[in-house]
């Protein structure tokens, strides 16, 4: 009896979602030495941040390992992330960083949030035209477009005066310590917008993951529904960098913790089992590092370092859905 309970998705899900639940209980509870106020308005924030965060890498990964076939590519290993950081770094040499500075954070979010999605997109049809059929090469050419455009926001930053300059490497210098709650109803809103249009194509994600031959025959529009779930992938990329700057590899390793543990393709579990994994590895890295046992170490570093020998694992494997 129990070993049938625990075969299903459902019940592993609920597993995960039970430690979701337990780790952020702990992240507001462990350690408190002052007025309940103030830790609510202080954790609170963090933990709405870092929720927000897993939510949009955990559901555009696994979208964007749909749309491309493959376990191994996430749009920050494609250098998608970065290019949200480049698009910052573009508007503030566009329109001025000190004319900027005069939108509403939210109308300046939303700004580059739409060049970003034109952007991803066409990223997107010129890497996986076709044309390019090798996996490792697929890699390569993603970390390449990821560096030069790393590079290129580098560049654009030393034009801008120094205090635009800071503004520019906040976005690329963030971190799940140091994460940016100003805008955490601008990034609530654009991931209710993305779940919007999700849902749109909701159907269609579990045949886009047989391949496209077979979606196409099963009567799904391949290339559109290909480009609208890009688009959504685009605007959870650019809620999870602009609240804790590009990671590497923490999708790819959340990604991966859901289909392991639920043993299934279906998306009606991957999906919440991602988010879950990254609420656990986020706000429970966090609460084990900064609270328990009062360690400096960087989440991030831990997590990099877990998720970039993974990728080595998977890549030695040749790990494909």
């Amino acid at each position: 009896m129990v070993l049938t309970f625990w075969r299903r998705p459902a019940s592993r899900v609920a597993l995960l979602g039970l430690v979701a639940v337990l780790c952020c209980i702990g992240f507001m509870t462990v350690n408190v030495q002052t007025d309940w106020q103030f830790i609510i308005e202080y954790r609170g924030s963090r933990l709405l941040a870092l929720v927000l965060t897993a939510v949009a890498l955990g559901v555009s990964t696994i979208l964007f390992q749909t749309i491309t076939q493959s376990r191994l590519l996430t749009p920050s290993l494609m250098g998608f992330d970065v290019l949200y950081v480049l698009v910052n770094t573009l508007a503030m040499l566009a329109v001025g960083g000190s004319a900027l500075a005069e939108w509403a954070p939210s109308l300046r979010f939303a700004l580059q949030v739409m060049l970003m999605v034109a952007l991803a997109l066409l990223l997107f049809r010129l890497l996986f035209s076709g044309s390019v059929r090798s996996l490792h090469l697929m890699i390569l050419l993603g970390m390449l477009a990821g560096m030069l455009f790393r590079e290129l926001s580098e560049l654009g930053a030393r034009v801008l005066d120094p205090s635009e300059f800071g503004i520019s490497t906040g976005v690329a210098q963030a971190s799940f310590a140091r994460v940016n709650t100003d805008l955490l109803g601008a990034a609530a809103a654009a991931l209710a917008v993305g779940g919007l249009l999700l849902w749109r194509w909701w159907r269609c994600l579990d045949v886009l993951s047989l391949g496209r031959d077979i979606a196409i025959n099963l009567g799904v529009a391949h290339g559109r529904v290909v480009q609208g779930v890009m688009a959504v992938t685009a605007i959870l990329v650019s809620v999870a960098t602009v609240l804790v700057g590009p990671t590497l590899f923490f999708g790819l390793l959340i990604a991966n913790l859901a289909y392991w543990f639920t043993g299934s393709q279906r998306h009606c579990w991957t999906l919440p089992a991602s988010v879950l994994a990254g609420i656990i590895c986020l706000v429970g890295g966090q609460l084990l590092l900064e609270h328990l046992l009062s360690s400096t170490l960087p989440l991030a570093l831990v997590i990099e370092v877990a998720g970039g020998l993974l990728f080595i694992v998977l890549l030695m494997r040749g790990a494909r859905q």
